[in-house]
């Protein structure tokens, strides 16, 4: 068995493969052509943790696999994640563990990959200025690989804590073409920005309609069992694009309070969710119709994403032989 750590990973993964990977996972999902079982998890109420399981098969990867990853938010301002992974890989044909590698990186790697998907299918092409609202993890993420598929020419990031803000916005800076800044608020990062990236843990909404300018794509990949990203004025105008209706307004914890909360408040109803993602990839149905419209992708995270990507650091480390060759019996 193939064993990959952390920086192997990292090394491993590239963005551009990972969000045309991501297109062709959302497309296997849609058509049902994959197996991505709802996320179940154990609870740790003392700590506000949770370790969650999330098997998945993707057929035009060739890939089937399960990762074990732990939501533990007391976590930030230490030295350890919020978020901590493993992923296991097994052989589809025979079912033989075949490789175990980090699923930190590829969980943060493979949800930007993903929100990067849906602002090349939902945002105006002339997207400039990105408003990334979080300083962690998936902040930065976020960051690097929406700029991939748009011209954008200004970053602002906004944070709880400001002096945190600044410190992502001087780290992106050195790595980004675009000018990038630190926002004073979530308001004034989302005032006039044509993409908006909400990457909080947030318990009361950090997207807010008053906020938004016509035209916005928002991704929303927070997760908050207590609380939600996007507020109810958003969702009910936006058009509202998901990774999987299945997935997303499932019950706890795999769906998204930002959804099952206006449904149940009765402002929507399950009706309102326009697309998958993947109908759009195969063009089954139609995303923005004008380049007024607010268009919203709510992502909850589904196993298929992470079978995709760990299918191409699997591949890669075995042209490049990199990693360690374990015997497990």
């Amino acid at each position: 068995m193939l064993v990959l750590g952390r920086s192997q990973v990292e090394t491993l993964l590239d963005m551009d493969a990972l969000i045309d990977a991501m297109a062709s996972a959302m497309a296997d999902l849609s058509a049902g052509r994959a197996s991505a079982p709802d996320r179940v998890a154990a609870l740790v109420p003392e700590q506000e943790g949770l370790l969650a399981a999330m098997p998945g098969f993707v057929p035009s990867a060739g890939v089937l696999m399960s990762k074990l990853v732990s939501l533990f938010p007391h976590n930030a301002g230490t030295p350890l994640p919020t978020h901590q992974a493993l992923i296991v890989v097994f052989d589809p044909d025979t079912g033989e563990p075949a490789a175990l590698l980090d699923g930190s990186v590829i969980t943060a790697a493979r949800t930007a990959a993903c929100s990067a998907l849906s602002v090349r299918l939902l945002a105006r092409q002339d997207a400039t200025v990105l408003a990334v609202l979080g300083t962690g993890v998936q902040a930065r993420s976020h960051a690097r690989a929406i700029c991939r598929v748009r011209p954008v020419r200004q970053v602002r990031v906004a944070g709880r804590d400001p002096a945190k803000a600044a410190a992502v916005a001087e780290e992106l800076s050195s790595v980004l073409e675009a000018e990038v800044r630190a926002a004073s608020s979530y308001a004034e990062a989302l005032d006039g920005a044509h993409i908006a990236a909400a990457t909080t843990h947030a318990l009361e909404p950090v997207i807010r309609r008053p906020w938004l300018s016509a035209g916005v794509h928002i991704t929303s990949v927070g997760y908050n069992p207590a609380g939600r990203e996007v507020d109810d004025a958003t969702v009910a105008e936006a058009l509202v694009c998901v990774e999987s209706r299945q997935a997303a307004l499932a019950p706890f914890p795999a769906g998204s309070n930002d959804l099952l909360t206006p449904i149940r408040n009765g402002l929507i109803t399950a009706d309102h969710v326009h697309a998958e993602l993947g109908e759009l990839v195969l063009g089954s149905t139609t995303g923005r119709s004008s380049p007024e419209q607010i268009t919203l992708y709510k992502s909850v995270g589904v196993a298929v994403q992470d079978a995709a990507a760990a299918a191409l650091v699997v591949t890669a480390a075995r042209e490049q032989s990199i990693g360690e060759e374990i015997t497990l019996w």
